[in-house]
C-alpha cells in the first residue's frame, strides 16, 4: 500500500491555523480557512506508490537517535503522551492525514515538564557533584511564570530530592493559579504589574542566594537550551509513533512516509527552539528511516494577533529581535514581549537548509485574531 505524506499538529491548536503562504504575513487581505488548506495541499508533497525499500518490520525504527533527557524520563518526571488521528482534521487536509500530540495530558498539563524536568535533573546533578555527594544539601529553584512554566517546574522539582521551588508571578496572574502553586508546594511571591517585572526579581533573589552562599538557581520560562533540548523529544516520541502506527505494517513501505508539518503556538519560543533541535537531530541521525521521515518537514509558528513577536522579528529583514510594547492577545500567559534570538537563528538555519538542498524545509509564520483562535 502507499503510505501518504503526514500533517503532524504537535500541540491541540486549531487547525486554521495552517499558514497559506510561506514565511510572510498578509496585513491587507487575510484567506479564509478553505484557501488556506488547499494552499497547504498545492505546498505539500503528493502521495505516491510506493517503491520498494526497507519494510518496517526489518528495523528498529522505534529507538531514538539519542538518549535525549534520559535522567529525567527515569524519573518519571513527564510522560510519553498519545498521539491521536484527527479524521475531522484529516478531511479537510484530504489525502494527508492529520495527528494530534495531546500533550496537555502531561503531569502539569502542558508541554513544559519537558523541558523543566530535564533543566531540573541536569542543575541538581551538577550541584551534587559540586558538592561531591549524591545526597547534597537542598537547593532551590527560582522562577518567574504567572502560566505553565511555573506549573511545570512547580511539578517537576515537589518529585525531585532535596529541591524547593520559588515562583515569582506577576499581579495579573489568576489567584486560582496561585493557589494551585502553593498548593503544589512552591514558595509564591505575587510582584510587579507584568511578567518582565516579576522576572527581574527571580533574576535579583538568584544573585542575592548567591550571594550570600545559597544554592539557588535561576530557571526561565522559555529561554535555556537544556528546557529546549527536553521539549525536543517530543519530535523523537511522534516519531516512534508514526512509525508504530497500524498501516499494515507487514507491507507498508516506508520510503514515501513523511512529516509534512508540525505546527506548534509560540509565546517566547522555547517549544519552537526544541521542535527545531528534534527534526534536526532526527534529520542528521543515522537512522535513515527517521532521518527522512523530517526530510523536507515544515514546521508552523502560530500566534495570535496582539502578541506575535516571532513574527515580527522573524519577517524583518535582518531577522532583528523586535520587542513588542506589550501583550494585546487574551493570550496573556502564552504572549511574550520578546522571543529568544535562539529562535530566530534555528528557524531560518531550518528554512535555508530547505532552500539549498531543496528538500522543502521551511519555516511558517501565521497570525490569527484571538477570536479565530
Amino acid at each position: 500500500m502507499s503510505l501518504p505524506t503526514t500533517i503532524t499538529i504537535a500541540f491541540l491548536v486549531l487547525a486554521g491555523l495552517i499558514l497559506p503562504s510561506v514565511h510572510s504575513l498578509s496585513n491587507n487581505s487575510k484567506p479564509n480557512f478553505q484557501d488556506i488548506v488547499s494552499k497547504m495541499r498545492a505546498d505539500l508533497p503528493q502521495p505516491k506508490q510506493a517503491s520498494p525499500s526497507v519494510s518496517l518490520s526489518n528495523i528498529d525504527y522505534a529507538s531514538p537517535p539519542s538518549c535525549v533527557a534520559q535522567e529525567a524520563r527515569s524519573l518519571n518526571l513527564f510522560s510519553t503522551t498519545p498521539l491521536i488521528h484527527s479524521a475531522p482534521l484529516s478531511r479537510l487536509c484530504h489525502p494527508h492525514p492529520v495527528f494530534l500530540k495531546l500533550d496537555l495530558l502531561q503531569p502539569s498539563g502542558s508541554f513544559k515538564d519537558r523541558g523543566m524536568a530535564h533543566l531540573c535533573t541536569t542543575v541538581k546533578k551538577m550541584h551534587n557533584s559540586a558538592s561531591n555527594s549524591d545526597t547534597a544539601d537542598r537547593m532551590k529553584v527560582i522562577s518567574s511564570s504567572g502560566g505553565n512554566a511555573g506549573l511545570a517546574v512547580t511539578t517537576v522539582a515537589r518529585n525531585i530530592p532535596q529541591m524547593d521551588v520559588s515562583v515569582i508571578v506577576p499581579e495579573t496572574t489568576k489567584p486560582l493559579v496561585v493557589e494551585k502553586l502553593r498548593s503544589l508546594g512552591a514558595e509564591v511571591t505575587i510582584h510587579g504589574k507584568n511578567w518582565n517585572a516579576a522576572d527581574a526579581l527571580a533574576r535579583q533573589r538568584v544573585d542575592d542566594a548567591k550571594k550570600s552562599g545559597g544554592g539557588a538557581v535561576y530557571v526561565s520560562p522559555y529561554d535555556n537550551p537544556l528546557l529546549w533540548t527536553g521539549h525536543s523529544t517530543v519530535i523523537d516520541e511522534i516519531i516512534t509513533q508514526l512509525l508504530e502506527q497500524s498501516f499494515d505494517q507487514a507491507t507498508t513501505q516506508t520510503n514515501n512516509m513523511k512529516i509534512g508539518a508540525v505546527l506548534a503556538s509560540v509565546g517566547g519560543g522555547g517549544l519552537l527552539c526544541g521542535i527545531l533541535e528534534g527534526v534536526e537531530r532526527n534529520y542528521h541521525g543515522s537512522n535513515e528511516i527517521r532521518s527522512n521521515l523530517v526530510r523536507g518537514t515544515k514546521v508552523v509558528a502560530c500566534e495570535t494577533e496582539g502578541a506575535a513577536s516571532f513574527a515580527a522579528s522573524f519577517n524583518s529583514d535582518n531577522g532583528s529581535i523586535v520587542c513588542l510594547d506589550g501583550i494585546h492577545s487574551i493570550a496573556t500567559s502564552l504572549g511574550a514581549t520578546s522571543v529568544t534570538p535562539a529562535v530566530i537563528q534555528r528557524s531560518r538555519r531550518h528554512r535555508d537548509r530547505g532552500e539549498i538542498s531543496s528538500s522543502g524545509d521551511d519555516v511558517m509564520s501565521y497570525v490569527c485574531t484571538d477570536g479565530e483562535a
